[in-house]
């Protein structure tokens, strides 16, 4: 009999306790130690204070975002919300300026509506979404000598100062040659890892979770290679046998999954080659020799010549440049943003924000503050309560509260003590090193922040206020909470209901495509490692990456007070019917390749799903197309 665990805690609750783990991102450590603290001593030198200040918030925010992964895609991930800060930050102080209290709180309210609606394109539109509105707080309420475009600049100096540190410094420990690559070479690596442990995995009870894994090491490995850059292609060697390496590995990637979705155990040599692939990927090396193949079944035989191809391609170095991607069309871009998902989170978004405004307003004009006139922190703290990519709302006003007080507190006994200004700015430093250890937890990453911030100001002129910042926080946690439970126009879940739509979307198309390839014959003849296959690779990734994004989001919703998680009941099972979709698809495209036909087999697991799936098209959407037809199984 199994035992129950001693504490059965809700999920709202055992979210609020989870932390990430994994090593400590050294290089990340040391690059937030030399930017928010050197900016604001560089500042103290130079006698621009306030400018120091906005810069090392502006380096502060950026370093949130500076997670691991390449130097190509920090540029994206780093730079697109420090524009959109500097934007926000001018335009929330020429609204401070010139804007009474009433029309500035109806423009920050209509800036949230369009942060919002922005926010639900993707994670770095999400991220340049939150930098706006809270960058347009501090704007507006910490009032400065400087003109709003000086300060913009001074905000892209600061996050641009942490970005240029991230492309030009080497990661701890990277092997020796071309560093510049050392995120995409680790991504890549993971890859072929991933297809191993799936391998080894098949016919147990966990190959489904490898098979996330899997699909999780691809998208880091996508989102690694196709950052930002200024010619078309790859123009380095270095990078063009990266780009050749992922490649090789998605038919690995693919027979993989038919092998895990046959259901049966495989040799332990089969995982050899992609974990010798892995190795040397890392190291930069020739591959060696790889296990004699095993021909019995399609699965294995695509194996087989994926591996085979993986080694010519590595041997080479050079081959298929293909990504597998597609730019979504400005016409896909707006309909996220006006989407379900996109209406629903702008208007909670703007509500929230507003309400901030307004109340950080009232209590400005109330002296609340006493006679400075910072009234920033409660709209910012909105900002981030507000915010689903930080964890479930109840999760996230847990967590804020208790960060808030604890650097609150912490930062009164540093300021009892510390010399001013030298003291503070060492504390700045410190605070800004333990930034990126700090973001595995949201209630730790507030603590370290508060500090930091609390520092900031205090060198640029005002006055010790952590008793007032944690009263600040905890009204923005009960307006968060308030509007969060408000029962707004359209259904609720909007956001969780457009990505299993986009989802099912996907599925279907993958779908679609290799029942096409089946009515055209498609099988051994076909060229081996051809581009006729890119197509549908693009559409396997597409499938799975969306499927990602829609667990991702089901999982936080299902982690929401019972009065919110309701409103997504059954869509983890709906998603888990889709993924199986997806992974018989897969199968059927191995087959397919081998033989021409689809077996018995197939087209019954195929109709089985789509017959489910057909039950559940409530919870798909209206605009989910139709069910793909299935050819008869020879």
């Amino acid at each position: 009999m199994s035992r129950r665990p001693l504490l059965d805690l809700p999920p709202w609750l055992a979210h609020a306790l989870r932390a990430q783990r994994g090593p400590v991102p050294w290089s990340a450590v040391v690059r937030g130690a030399l930017a928010a603290g050197p900016l604001l001593l560089a500042a103290l030198v130079l006698g621009r204070v306030s400018l120091g200040v906005v810069a090392a918030i502006a380096a502060m925010l950026a370093g949130i975002n500076d997670r691991p992964g390449s130097r190509r895609a920090s540029v994206k991930r780093i730079g697109v919300p420090a524009l959109a800060g500097a934007v926000g930050l001018c335009a929330g102080t020429y609204a401070g300026q010139y804007a009474g209290p009433v029309p500035l709180t109806l423009l920050l309210t209509a800036l949230g509506l369009l942060a919002g609606g922005v926010s639900a394109v993707g994670p770095v539109a999400s991220a340049a979404g939150t930098q706006v509105l809270v960058a347009a707080a501090i704007g507006a309420g910490m009032p400065l000598p400087e003109s709003g475009w000086q300060r913009g600049l001074a905000f892209l100096a600061g996050a641009g100062w942490l970005l240029a540190l991230r492309l030009a410094l080497p990661t701890p420990g990277s092997v020796g040659g071309d560093f510049r690559f050392d995120g995409e070479r680790a991504a890549v690596a993971r890859v072929y890892d991933a297809i191993a442990d799936l391998l080894d995995a098949a016919g147990s009870a966990h190959a489904e979770d490898r098979r996330a894994a899997l699909t999780a090491a691809l998208d880091q490995a996508q989102d690694a290679l196709t950052g930002p850059r200024l010619r078309r292609y790859a123009s380095s060697a270095a990078e063009r046998r990266l780009h050749a390496q992922y490649a090789a590995a998605l038919p690995l990637a693919e027979a993989a999954t038919a092998l895990a979705w046959a259901g049966e155990a495989v040799s332990p040599r089969a995982a050899v080659g992609p974990r010798r692939l892995a190795a040397a990927v890392r190291a930069q090396s020739p591959t060696g020799p790889l296990p004699a193949p095993d021909r019995s079944a399609p699965a294995l035989r695509a194996l087989d010549d994926a591996l085979l191809h993986a080694a010519e391609t590595f041997d080479r170095g050079d081959g298929r440049r293909d990504l597998h991607t597609r730019r979504r069309t400005a016409r896909q871009l707006l309909a996220a943003v006006l989407g379900r998902g996109g209406r629903e989170y702008g208007l909670r978004v703007a509500l929230c924000f507003g309400a901030g405004v307004a109340a950080a307003q009232a209590l400005h004009h109330a002296r609340w503050y006493g006679h400075h006139t910072h009234w920033y922190w409660l709209p910012a703290t909105v900002v981030f309560l507000v915010k689903p990519d930080l964890g479930p709302l109840a999760s996230r006003v847990l967590c804020r509260a208790a960060g808030t007080v604890l650097g609150a507190l912490v930062f009164a006994g540093f300021a009892a003590v510390l010399p001013r200004p030298e003291g503070l700015v060492v504390l700045v430093a410190v605070c800004g090193a333990l930034v990126p250890v700090a973001t595995r937890h949201f209630a730790a990453q507030t603590a370290v922040v508060t500090v930091l911030v609390l520092a900031l100001v205090m060198v640029g002129g005002e006055p010790q206020a952590s008793a007032g910042r944690i009263g600040e926080t905890l009204l923005a946690c009960a307006i968060v909470l308030v509007v969060g439970h408000l029962p707004l126009p359209g259904q609720r879940g909007g956001g969780v209901r457009q990505r299993l739509t986009e989802a099912a979307s996907a599925a279907y198309a993958y779908l679609t495509h290799v029942l096409g390839e089946a009515e055209a014959g498609a099988g051994a003849e076909a060229e081996t490692q051809g581009g006729d296959r890119a197509p549908r690779w693009t559409l396997r990734r597409e499938a799975y990456r969306a499927l990602a994004e829609a667990r991702t989001a089901i999982a936080l919703s299902a982690a929401e007070l019972p009065a919110l998680a309701r409103h997504t009941a059954g869509t983890d099972e709906v998603a888990a019917l889709l993924e199986r979709l997806v992974d018989t698809t897969t199968a059927c495209a191995v087959h397919l390749d081998d033989t021409g036909r689809l077996t018995p087999r197939h087209t019954r697991h195929l109709g089985e799903l789509l017959d489910q799936l057909e039950e559940a098209r409530e919870l798909l959407g209206p605009t989910v197309p139709a069910v793909p037809r299935l050819p008869v199984a020879a």
